[in-house]
């Protein structure tokens, strides 16, 4: 792949990446007491919930931001990983313990997405 194509590649990754978060994530902050109706028990620390909304958020921010130029950003991209990797791990393993309905691994499968397609590109803006 051409540098011209890799950069293209890496600004749609990024720009879609940020676009699909913002479309996930925006909504969270109006849905707090309709989630614990659907997902019982209802949340019972609201600063926890409205704190992983807001970092989250900021770094679908981030996403836009790196879009505009990824190259830019290449040593940052391995944060990204961490970003895209804990949410998948922390299901699986609440999962393993009987702690979280199967249906969790819709989300956490989009984000595993996200990581190898942030790997991809990592690995070649490195070249």
């Amino acid at each position: 792949m051409s540098d011209e194509k890799t950069v293209r590649f890496a600004r749609w990754v990024f720009l879609l990446a940020g676009i699909i978060g913002l479309v996930e994530i925006v909504p969270l902050y109006f849905t707090e007491k309709m989630i614990g109706v659907r997902q019982p028990p209802p949340i019972t620390h609201p600063e926890f919930y409205y704190g992983f909304v807001g970092v989250a958020l900021a770094w679908q921010v981030a996403f836009l931001i790196i879009s505009r130029d990824p190259a830019r950003y290449v040593a940052l991209m391995p944060a990204l990983f961490l970003e895209k990797a804990l949410y998948p791990i922390a299901v699986f393993l609440l999962y393993e313990q009987g702690r979280v309905n199967p249906q969790m691994f819709g989300g956490a499968g989009l984000d595993v997405v996200w990581l190898i397609l942030f790997v991809i590109v990592w690995l070649r803006l490195r070249r």
